[in-house]
């Protein structure tokens, strides 16, 4: 069995073939560490081979893990699907956010952000498959939210975030997410700021990377099927 730092440094391996494969400068696609449902000690021992971020879908199993390992640098991305009575322990314990799909959502977490707190990194979900079991906003209102987050002081809009529909060949998967891209790229003119695309797990990782992905969400291949 490989340990979890061999996972990391094959992980890493990976995603540089891909950025030399399609053209991307080195170090351009960031490596989130999805550790939901994985304990502290493996979230420790990811940590000491080099990861510093890290993506929970559940505030309170999140909090618990932040309090074990609080000796530690790390930052907090949440990434789940957000309920309005959670976004105050959102608000006062995580670094990003990649699953802001409603201007209610931004407007409470921009609200509940403590004062001696940089401001929130945000991402906009976009829900490009209209899935119902999914979390997003759509194209056609894209724009709006971004006009809304951007507006809100305790927060800072980064990018948007995916998570398509499954799709089992590489080009079906490239043309999902080149959607995405040409959004993003066309509200980067409008605000500059934004700098990341949140897109490509496991199964999709080579057709995000191609498409312009900037961060990639990882779990299992780090930390091996969850408990």
């Amino acid at each position: 069995m490989t340990s979890i730092a061999e996972n990391i440094a094959s992980l890493r391996q990976c995603i540089r073939g891909f950025e030399l494969k399609y053209d991307r400068p080195e170090g351009a696609v960031k490596l989130l560490a999805v550790s939901k449902r994985h304990n502290p000690e493996n979230i420790r021992q990811a940590a000491e081979a080099g990861i510093k971020d890290f993506g929970e879908n559940y505030l309170q199993e999140a909090n618990q893990k932040m309090a074990l390992l609080a000796d530690l640098e790390l930052c907090w991305h949440f990434i789940g699907p957000i309920q309005a009575n959670k976004t105050r322990g959102i608000a006062e314990h995580f670094d990003w956010v990649h699953s802001v799909d409603r201007e209610k959502i931004a407007q409470r977490l921009n609200d509940q952000r403590p004062d001696q707190c940089p401001p929130l990194n945000v991402c906009a979900q976009v829900n490009q498959s209209a899935e119902a079991s999914k979390s997003g906003t759509d194209f056609e209102n894209i724009e709006a939210l971004c006009n809304t987050i951007e507006a809100l002081p305790r927060l800072r809009l980064r990018g948007l975030m995916t998570i398509p529909a499954p799709l089992s060949d590489l080009q079906s998967q490239r043309d999902c997410f080149r959607q995405l891209t040409v959004v993003y790229r066309e509200l980067r003119q409008r605000w500059p700021s934004m700098d990341t695309l949140s897109m490509g797990m496991s199964n999709d990782l080579e057709a995000a990377i191609a498409e312009g992905s900037t961060l990639v969400r990882l779990g299992t291949a780090i930390f091996g099927p969850r408990p």
